[in-house]
């Protein structure tokens, strides 16, 4: 008997990922997760932010999880989580999981999950999870994860930080434009909330700005 084939090695991207694909893609399909909330409730030390100021990354947490952390967080839970589930050139699927643990390893833990889509007006699985479709959640156990903080102080917070990725807040509307360019069911009300303080404290900044020029 011949060897069974092997599973794709298959990563399903809800952060910068969208933005930032992961290298040796060979295919990539727009979905959504069941059972997860998207949330700016990671830390981040090492790419958007440094050890003395972190800031502020999206991670998926488990709804039941996000439960024990909801009280600072005004927004569905049926908010829906759009991304994109990118299958890896098997020849590099040991180069790219090392790439991807590395660059997830502030904090994240691998998971299994289907990925749905609306294909002709109905909601299937697009990507099953025996597919070996990994996600990078970070679980409220890690040390990484600081929960719901208020949205004022949560979008000031990724306003003014930088880390050696670049400045946060830039971290934040590319995430916001690539999810409008995904589907035109795509939304997501925690994001959008927070890019359109981060645009009113720009236009603040570029105000104030103005009027020290013009004095």
């Amino acid at each position: 008997m011949g060897e069974e084939p092997q599973s794709p090695y298959v990563v399903f991207g809800y952060g910068s990922l969208i933005f930032k694909p992961p290298p040796h893609t060979i295919s990539q399909v727009p979905g959504y997760l069941k059972g997860f909330v998207r949330r700016f409730a990671q830390s981040s030390s090492d790419h958007r932010g440094t050890p003395e100021n972190p800031g502020r990354v999206v991670t998926l947490v488990h709804i039941e999880d996000w439960d024990d952390f909801a009280g600072e967080d005004p927004f569905p839970e049926d908010d829906i989580v759009w991304g994109i589930a990118y299958t890896i050139d098997p020849t590099h699927e040991e180069e790219v999981r090392a790439y991807l643990d590395y660059r997830e390893k502030d904090g994240y833990t691998v998971d299994m999950t289907d990925v749905y889509a609306i294909v002709n007006g109905k909601e299937q699985v697009v990507v099953p999870k025996v597919c070996m479709h990994t996600v990078y959640v970070g679980r409220k156990d890690n040390p990484s994860f600081v929960g719901a903080e208020p949205l004022d102080g949560l979008a000031r917070h990724i306003w003014k930080s930088v880390g050696p990725s670049g400045k946060n807040k830039d971290y934040l509307y590319n995430l916001a434009d690539a999810v409008r360019k995904l589907a035109p069911e795509s939304y997501d009300s925690h994001l959008y909330a927070l890019e359109e303080r981060l645009r009113g404290l720009d236009a603040e900044a570029e105000r104030e700005g103005f009027s020290a020029n013009a004095s």
